[in-house]
Parts: structure tokens; C-alpha cells; sequence
């Protein structure tokens, strides 16, 4: 965990305009309790911002439970290695294999996940690695969604329309290509 702490703040240094990174470090004082879905009030997730080869496209997800499209993700489960728990994420819920992980973090986004069944409302810290498709793009579509599709980052980046998020990592990825 002060991989993380270290990422965290290397972070903070490369993007010192984004807030709530103090939110993450906090969390992660907590112990390795933040990193089970069991912490009801907020718990760790691992994302993938998953690009084709050519970088030119990102994979998305319409999510079955939040019926909106997002990046590929999910609960840690007690993987304190949060860049395995994106790729982990990635791998299961696109079917893709021969994808590879930087092990840094690219984004970091804590939102509300609304109360669904015996699930009450709670906050995901969810922190993003890009994960690198290898030559084979052919996807298969897993329960969690309805559908993914390729997208293209630049439409992304410029369309107001986008998830805020998504938007936000689109333009780093632009940015940083």
C-alpha cells in the first residue's frame, strides 16, 4: 500500500489542477478494510481506460446496472494491487486477451453508486490504469453489459454530451500521446 500512497502523490504532482486526491490518501490510511466491497460507506475500485493498438480508441462499456457508458472496471475484492485488479477487470468483462497495464494511475474519481437491493448508497474511489490492447480487438460482451463498443477518444474529448469522466480522461490521454 505505499506503492499507492507514493503513486498517489506522484499523482498529485502530475495533475495539481485536479481536487480530492486528499480523499484517496485518507481512504487509504484505512488499512486494507478499503479495498473489500464489505466497507459499506467507501472501498477501493480499479478501472481500465482500454486503448486500441493504434491508441486512437478506447473501449466503453454500457453498464448493465448503471445503464451508462464507462470505462471497464470493478471492486478490488482485497486486491490491494489496484493496476492487476484493471487489468483483472479488463481481461474478464471484454474477453480480450494479450493486454498489458501500465502500473501508474491515470485517473482517480470518487463518485456515489446509488442503493440497489440490500446495497446502500456508497462511494467507489475508483483509480484508472491504461491498459494497451494487443493486435486482437475482437471483444465478446460479458454479463455486466449490455454492449461495448470501440469509441474514439478525440469524439470523446469533444463531446459535450460525454460522461464528465470520460471526457476528463480522454483529454489526459490526448494530451499525453
Amino acid at each position: 500500500m505505499n506503492v499507492l500512497f507514493e503513486q498517489f502523490q506522484q499523482y498529485s504532482r502530475q495533475w495539481p489542477g485536479e481536487e480530492g486526491i486528499e480523499h484517496f490518501v485518507a481512504l487509504l490510511a484505512g488499512g486494507e478494510h478499503s479495498f473489500l466491497r464489505q466497507a459499506c460507506d467507501a472501498h477501493f475500485t480499479g478501472s481500465a481506460w482500454l486503448v486500441s493498438a493504434d491508441g486512437a480508441r478506447v473501449l466503453l462499456t454500457h453498464h448493465r446496472k448503471l445503464d451508462r457508458w464507462l470505462q471497464l472496471g470493478g471492486h478490488a475484492d482485497g486486491d490491494t494491487d489496484l493496476a492487476r485488479v484493471a487489468l483483472r477487470e479488463a481481461e474478464e468483462e471484454s474477453g480480450l486477451d494479450g493486454l498489458s497495464v501500465r502500473p501508474e494511475p491515470f485517473d482517480l474519481d470518487r463518485h456515489r453508486i446509488p442503493a440497489r437491493g440490500d446495497e446502500p448508497e456508497h462511494w467507489h474511489y475508483d483509480v484508472r490504469y491504461v491498459v494497451h490492447a494487443g493486435a486482437n480487438e475482437q471483444f465478446a460482451v460479458s454479463e455486466e453489459s449490455h454492449a461495448l463498443a470501440w469509441r474514439p477518444i478525440r469524439e470523446i474529448a469533444d463531446d459535450p454530451a460525454s460522461d464528465a469522466s470520460l471526457r476528463r480522461m480522454a483529454r489526459k490521454w490526448l494530451l499525453l500521446r
